[in-house]
């Protein structure tokens, strides 16, 4: 019996093991079209920068969309600084940067990211919004955005655990009609007021 368990945890180890060193050999492998990405996003996809958004995970099918919808000038190109790299202090937007890939490109890119681990951020919520969020979530929010908002399969980005700064961003995009909503988001979404808005940031915010 104890031979038996401890073949498990060697097996249990190994498989670990192998999937760290997967993940890092991926992560020192990204293709050189990433430079930019990885100078503000992170190697992996994870980054500190309140205003910037984690990618990792993120589905190909939804960063491709997105590299192509800032090629089109279809979402709010914010400025913003590189965080790392050759290029850093200097200031560019996701126009620019989108602008400077091609379509083989931007396959390379979503396939890098999809295969980093998302890293959820710890932040200072409010209870009270985050109790009132979860509601406004299960009745308005989870049947685009599954599994508290976790699943990349959903091609909707990640929003469990994701910057408050930056979802708080994007919700006023979608409010101000800057960035388009899919056609199944946007009568929910309207309906919402300011304060739903907001517990829906704190609810997110809080996911660990």
């Amino acid at each position: 019996m104890k031979k038996k368990f401890t073949s498990h945890i060697l097996f249990a180890c190994s498989a670990l093991l192998g999937m760290s060193m997967a993940t890092v050999a991926s992560a020192a492998d990204a293709p050189k079209a990433a430079e930019s990405c990885i100078a503000c996003h992170g190697k992996d996809g994870n980054n500190a920068d309140a205003h910037v958004p984690n990618i990792a995970s993120y589905s190909e099918e939804y960063l491709a969309s997105t590299m192509k919808k800032y090629q089109n000038k279809e979402r709010p190109c914010v400025e913003a600084e590189y965080l790392s790299g050759s290029k850093k202090g200097s200031k560019t937007d996701m126009c620019k940067v989108a602008a400077e890939v091609s379509a083989d490109d931007i396959n390379k890119i979503a396939a890098y990211f999809v295969e980093q681990s998302f890293v959820r951020t710890a932040q200072t919520t409010d209870p009270e919004l985050v109790k009132k969020g979860k509601s406004v979530y299960k009745l308005k929010c989870y049947t685009c955005h599954s599994e508290d908002g976790s699943f990349p399969g959903d091609h909707a980005g990640i929003l469990a655990g994701q910057k408050m700064a930056y979802v708080r961003q994007q919700t006023k995009f979608f409010k101000d009609g800057k960035r388009p909503m899919p056609k199944k988001m946007k009568p929910k979404f309207e309906n919402l007021d300011d304060g739903e808005v907001e517990a829906l940031v704190h609810y997110f915010g809080s996911i660990q």
